[in-house]
This record gives C-alpha cells, sequence and structure tokens, in this order.
C-alpha cells in the first residue's frame, strides 16, 4: 500500500529533512528495526496496462489487482505482485491522486516486524537529524464505510520531488479483522510481513524482492538515508552520489538523477525453485527476465521511454 496523505496534513507540515547527509559506512544502530516491505512505482500507461493483463506475470506471481480506500476516502488502483514477505506495488499515471500518480513518482515501505519497534525508530531518527519526525495513522475501508486501523507510519517529511519512503508498524486491529485474511502470530508482538501476505506465493514462481534499484533527486535521497540508517541499514555512498542500502534481506540502491529521470529502474526477485531456461517476457515498456536458476530481473525504461 502506498502513503496518501490526507491533503490538510501535508498542509500543515511542512520542510524538508534537507541538511540530511549520505554517509557511508555501517549503521550506528545495534539492531536491524525495519526492513523492506514494498515499493512502488508510477509507469506509463501502457506499461501499466500490460502489467495489469499479462498472462505471463499471472502465472509468474501472484498478481492482484484492487482499488484501495485509505484514510480520509483517498483511494488508489494498484497492481500487486505479492511474495512470501515482501511485494511490489506498480501504477499508471493517474491511478493515484495527486503528486504520487505523475509519471516517474515512486516509493518504498520499511515495516517492523515486533510490536513496539516503530517507537525506537522514531527515537533514532532524531539522532540521525530528524527534530520532527511526522507520526500518520493508516486506514483501510473494506467497503464498508467503517475504517479500520491498518498501520502505524513515521516520515522524515512530507514534501518531495518524486520519492517517499516511510517506515510502518502493521496495527493489532488489522490483524484481528477476518477481512484481512492475514495469518496467526508466530511469536509475542508479531506484527512482520509473512503474517500480513498470504501463502499463495507458494503456487507461482516468484518468491520475494531480494533487491530495487530507484533514481530519485538529490533532494529526496537526503530525507530518506536518515530512515534507512534508523533503521538499521547499512548504507554506503556510490559513484554519482547515492547509495546501497543492505539489511533484511532486501537491498535497495537510489541513485542521484534529475526530477525527469526519476523512477523505478530495476527489480531483482528470487524464485520459489530454480528453472532450467532463460525466459525474457516483454511487459509494456519493461522486461522480466526469468531464470536459469532461482532469479528474476524485471527492468523499466526511463519514464516509460523505448
Amino acid at each position: 500500500m502506498i502513503i496518501v496523505l490526507v491533503m490538510a496534513l501535508a498542509g500543515a507540515i511542512g520542510g524538508a529533512v534537507g541538511a540530511a547527509q549520505a554517509e557511508g559506512g555501517r549503521s550506528s544502530h545495534d539492531r536491524q528495526l525495519l526492513f523492506y516491505n514494498h515499493s512502488y512505482g508510477v509507469f506509463d500507461r501502457e506499461t501499466a496496462d500490460a502489467i495489469e493483463h499479462s498472462d505471463y506475470l499471472r502465472d509468474f506471481a501472484n498478481l492482484q489487482v484492487r482499488t484501495t480506500t485509505g484514510t480520509g476516502g483517498q483511494t488508489w488502483t494498484g497492481r500487486y505482485l505479492m511474495g512470501r514477505e515482501t511485494y511490489l506495488e506498480l501504477f499508471g499515471v493517474g491511478d493515484v491522486a495527486g503528486q504520487d500518480g505523475t509519471l516517474g513518482s515512486a516509493g518504498l515501505g520499511l515495516s517492523t516486524e515486533r510490536a513496539g519497534d516503530l517507537a525506537t525508530v522514531t527515537a533514532r531518527l532524531k539522532d540521525e537529524g530528524v527534530a520532527d519526525p511526522i507520526e500518520f495513522l493508516q486506514t483501510r475501508d473494506f467497503g464498508d464505510g467503517v475504517p479500520v486501523p491498518w498501520f502505524d507510519a513515521i516520515l522524515t517529511t512530507t514534501e518531495y520531488d518524486a520519492f517517499d519512503a516511510w517506515a510502518m508498524e502493521y496495527r493489532p486491529e488489522y490483524f484481528a479483522d477476518p477481512r484481512g485474511n492475514t495469518e496467526p502470530p508466530r511469536y509475542p508482538g508479531d506484527v512482520g510481513r509473512e503474517r500480513y501476505l498470504s501463502d499463495d506465493y507458494r503456487t507461482h514462481l516468484m518468491r520475494d524482492v531480494t533487491s530495487v534499484r530507484i533514481a530519485v533527486t538529490e533532494g529526496d535521497l537526503a530525507d530518506t538515508v536518515p530512515l534507512l540508517r534508523a533503521g538499521g541499514f547499512t548504507v554506503r555512498t556510490v559513484a554519482g552520489g547515492g547509495v546501497v542500502a543492505k539489511g533484511g534481506g532486501t537491498t535497495i540502491r537510489l541513485d542521484v538523477v534529475p526530477r525527469a529521470n526519476a523512477g523505478m529502474q530495476q527489480v531483482d526477485m528470487s524464485l520459489n525453485r530454480p528453472v532450467k531456461e532463460r525466459h525474457v517476457e516483454r511487459i509494456g515498456n519493461s522486461t522480466l527476465t526469468v531464470g536459469p536458476g532461482s532469479r528474476a530481473v524485471w527492468t523499466f525504461a526511463r519514464n516509460g521511454t523505448h
């Protein structure tokens, strides 16, 4: 799910982190608290429609297409590739209201596995130079007009060019609602990704997202690095001013580009079983390469260009 903020919140709380630095080296924190949950990208209509109607994708992954109603009645229509613990959220231009629905927009959700860890992340953010982390409750309406608390979220800013990232922790009310189709806890305080997602991935090839590469502006990167570090990721600066963040099983690479070149570039995925042959599937202005072995790579053309 994407963070669709109530416009009043964005208007009332302004300012970006700005001064945050993408420093290299290991996280200064001793425990990983945040893990890659999902990322989203906004693509040209040709690519979005091709994803939605691809027979190959429906066989390859647990592909869902749905419209979600969140806080304040905000709605968004996405295409979802669901794995064991991680997933992808894919939009066409206009599928999300406002800035989040423009070509090249992207986002990153990082979640906790244990109840209460989001509070620790919030405290860590202040150590990383974010004086006033922004707290937000996302709700979900299953169609009866009664919002159910879905997850708590923390943001470093509500102002961004094309990329926003947030920390999140699923709420017990959501796990308690049978319409969420979630699993029982595996341990006390389990609010983890595997519990949230269904086991339908087992009947498909895709297992999980192992790495993502997203092009972002310099300002958006500066606002994101404190969140990565507070979550326990090891953040290393790479050539061109971008960063690679590692931790928790998924590698996140953010490359610095002008706004016109921003957007999701590549997603690597693990498979439930190895395949002998290499398969290349053209999906709109993107290419999914599956195998050989237990890996798939999905590359996207820059902002939908060929």
